[in-house]
């Protein structure tokens, strides 16, 4: 078995404004999760978000579901 870490980023959308959160889809396929964390925080709190919820959040991104205007 094979140990991986995360290989972080950001998106290209993200202005460097400093309110940025940077994934590592990398772990998506070997351990079914999506860990997530604060840009301005790389040592602190990471959120494991399982695939299928990340997949529907980015659908729903993709999809208009949180446009606010």
């Amino acid at each position: 078995m094979t140990t991986e870490s995360p290989r972080w980023f950001k998106s290209s959308y993200s202005n460097n404004g400093g309110n940025c959160i940077e994934v590592a889809v990398n772990l998506a396929v070997p351990r079914g999760i999506v860990p997530v964390r604060d840009s301005k925080v790389t040592e602190g709190p990471v959120v494991e978000v399982p695939v299928t919820a990340f997949s529907a959040f980015v659908a729903g991104v993709r999809g208009g579901s949180f446009d606010t205007v």
